[in-house]
């Protein structure tokens, strides 16, 4: 490794400075315990076993916090120090939370692309210990001679630092002077002991003893679309697609679906995402609504990848040629959208692979290959890779087949299933593919058990499905935004999907229009990455009977909308999402995950929670403050009290505030108790703008 240059790096801590940097090394007590002088523990952020390593990305605004303390009474400082990609180091102090539990924290951002490193470093604040024994001692008339002594060898300690300014010795040489003159009375001298400017030089420059370093950790920035992004999925097969005279479809291709990505992106959206694209098997094809036996036309689901025609690495006929894709990722790119493509490792009966490798199926004892399965729905039309057979054969095809669809333009891949395979598979192809290529980027589709989801998550994969489309009272909804923004932000980014071809909840069917409107409000503002599956801004609500998705899934069949026609007519959400999206793109705290608070209100289905900016943090140098409220009961209107810690944006309780809602336009003067009433049918969400006073 370079030896790290020792220049500062232009990044901002909470008060908008960095700290002067110094070798820490140079002052560090040896020490023959794991503790060290001064005991650092809990660092954050930090990945649960310390097997992996957290993240961050791009423009995102990132914690870091430690536990630290020391025997008696005399105080300590904390610092971390930060390795850039490049080699360079910054210092920051941290704060004490003061929360009886000796936690030190700061936040830091921007952060370069790459891979950091960080270290805390504590040592015992000579200055601080001086001041807090001072302010006591002098005022109250006890050891007043000695403290004004200790203060003045302070001083002078300081003073004969060579990285002194010359205006800082001349002050501090001044104040050890009047320190010891006993013509100097002691009101003069705790006015020394108070003084702003003295304290700032300590600091930024901090006298230190004792100093303990922690150990050096990693911290892995990725670009900014791996934690921030709008996603909108459709079938391509859909789009353009054509009901002719026989009453038989004929399918869209990637020619008639690039007349649809100017409608994606109009309404704000950064990622369209796309079902396998490859050739569908035909070997137990499901019919309509998961039928199991499918008539001549039926389109078949994307997901049963595989047939005659090709595999995972070739383009579905029907949608055209790889030429016709890489021509539909150019437009989808000149429309502002990235492209991101389904990988799904599993095949239909037909595909390549089953004659090729059998051995990377599991063959049951009747000599038939086991198909897929998720209790209580079956999946004939699928057949599950079996990795224990030829563990490094299909990593090496996988791999392949990754590369493929890189050189055709994709840089985003949405996994299907990812539980379903190990993990350390994952662990392996993320790392190779990001190492080779470092914006490519991983979504796991992991409707899991907590422990698979969040390892998945750890093991590489940028962002994670999650259970919000299950979390839909208050009091779920407020334990679930808390988990995801704080417990396991530091490897965990969730993606709000807030509903796919095979999730419509009873929420969404039973909820009608106020629930779609309320759950796309959430979605967008909770997190900085959310999704949408092309209908709901149709409201489609009706479900297959007995089952938690749309009846005439298009899954199994080709749909034909009418998207122009439907918003001409006032009947569609697009122009919801069109402005959620704008305040999104407005508004930098949205665009943060880690920076949520959950508030009060009176009322049970009433839900409230802030997302803040520092203005030393926000690219524009100004403070971002959004409060949402919402209504979760789509079935009333709701009057409530709202309770708010305005000290987290930094207003003195029961002082007045301008907000402005930026679906209405309106305008009020509130405080921190504040009186509200959402109707779910014609206004179910407050999204609140602080604005900042003059």
């Amino acid at each position: 490794m370079a030896t790290p240059k020792r220049t500062a790096s232009p990044i901002l801590t909470r008060s908008g400075s960095t700290i002067p940097l110094r070798p820490a090394e140079a002052f560090q007590t040896d020490a023959e315990t794991r503790t060290g002088r001064i005991p650092l523990a809990l660092p954050f952020p930090s990945v649960p076993g310390g097997a992996f390593r957290p993240t961050a990305f791009v423009g995102e605004v990132v914690p870091f916090r430690v536990t630290a303390f020391r025997e008696g009474h005399d105080l300590i400082g904390v610092h971390v120090r930060l390795f850039a990609p490049d080699g360079t180091e910054s210092l920051h102090r941290l704060s004490p939370l003061n929360d009886g539990f000796d936690r030190w924290a700061t936040i830091v951002s921007p952060l370069a692309q790459g891979v950091w490193s960080f270290r805390f470093e504590a040592f015992a604040d000579e200055f601080a210990t001086w001041e807090h024994a001072a302010e006591l001692k002098i005022a109250a008339g006890v050891d007043a001679p000695l403290m004004r002594e200790i203060g003045a060898r302070l001083f002078d300690g300081a003073r004969a630092e060579k990285d002194r300014s010359a205006a800082e010795r001349r002050t501090l040489k001044g104040a050890a002077t009047a320190l010891r003159d006993p013509a100097v009375g002691d009101a003069t001298a705790l006015d020394i002991v108070r003084d702003p400017a003295i304290a700032a030089f300590f600091a930024d420059r901090p006298v230190t003893s004792l100093v303990t370093l922690g150990p050096r950790q990693e911290l892995l920035v990725e670009r900014e679309r791996a934690g921030v992004g709008a996603w909108y999925e459709f079938f391509p097969r859909s789009e353009g697609a054509e009901q002719k005279a026989d009453g038989t479809i004929q399918s869209g291709t990637f020619r008639t679906a690039t007349a649809r990505l100017a409608g994606v992106a109009d309404m704000g959206f950064d990622v369209l995402y796309l079902p396998p694209i490859h050739p569908i098997g035909r070997l137990n094809r499901k019919g309509p609504n998961n039928t199991l036996n499918a008539a001549p036309g039926d389109p078949g689901s994307p997901w049963a990848i595989g047939s005659s025609e090709g595999g995972h690495d070739t383009v579905h006929p029907d949608l055209g040629t790889l030429e016709d894709f890489r021509a539909f990722v150019t437009a989808a790119r000149a429309a502002g959208l990235e492209i991101a493509l389904d990988l799904a490792l599993q095949a239909a009966p037909d595909h390549p692979w089953v004659a090729e490798h059998p051995e990377w199926f599991t063959t049951l004892p009747d000599g038939t290959i086991a198909y897929a399965e998720n209790p209580p729905k079956k999946y004939q039309d699928i057949y599950p890779v079996n990795f224990d057979n030829d563990p490094e054969g299909i990593k090496a095809e996988v791999l392949r087949i990754v590369r493929h669809w890189i050189a055709q333009g994709v840089q985003i891949f949405r996994v299907d299933n990812p539980h379903t395979k190990p993990l350390q598979f994952w662990e392996w192809l993320i790392a190779t593919v990001t190492q080779e290529n470092p914006d490519v980027v991983f979504l796991a589709e992991a409707f899991t058990r907590p422990a698979p989801m969040q390892g998945l998550a750890m093991a590489g994969f940028q962002q994670s499905y999650t259970y919000f489309t299950w979390r839909n009272t208050k009091e779920e909804l407020e334990e679930f935004l808390t988990q995801v923004s704080q417990d396991t932000a530091d490897f965990l980014r969730p993606n709000l999907f807030v509903n796919t071809p095979d999730i419509l909840t009873e929420y969404l069917q039973y909820g009608g229009r106020p629930a779609y409107r309320t759950r796309a409000a959430i979605a967008a503002t909770a997190a900085p990455t959310y999704g949408v599956y092309a209908g709901f801004e149709l409201f489609e609500n009706v479900a297959r009977p007995g089952a938690e998705e749309n009846i005439d899934n298009e899954k199994f069949q080709y749909k034909l909308r009418d998207w122009a026609a439907a918003e001409e007519r006032g009947d569609s959400l697009a122009p919801f999402l069109r402005r959620l999206n704008e305040i999104r793109r407005a508004h930098p705290a949205l665009r943060q995950l880690r920076n949520l608070t959950v508030h009060w209100s009176d009322d049970d289905a009433i839900l409230v929670y802030v997302k803040h900016l520092d203005a030393a943090l926000s690219p524009d140098g100004r403070a971002d403050t959004i409060i949402v409220v919402v209504n979760v009961d789509p079935h009333s209107a709701r009057e409530t009290m709202v309770h708010l810690d305005t000290r987290v944006w930094g207003v003195t309780p029961g002082e007045p505030f301008e907000v402005e809602d930026l679906l209405s336009g309106a305008q009020w003067t509130w405080s921190d108790h504040d009186f509200v009433r959402l109707d779910a049918f014609t206004e179910p969400v407050h999204i609140l703008h602080v604005k900042e006073s003059r």
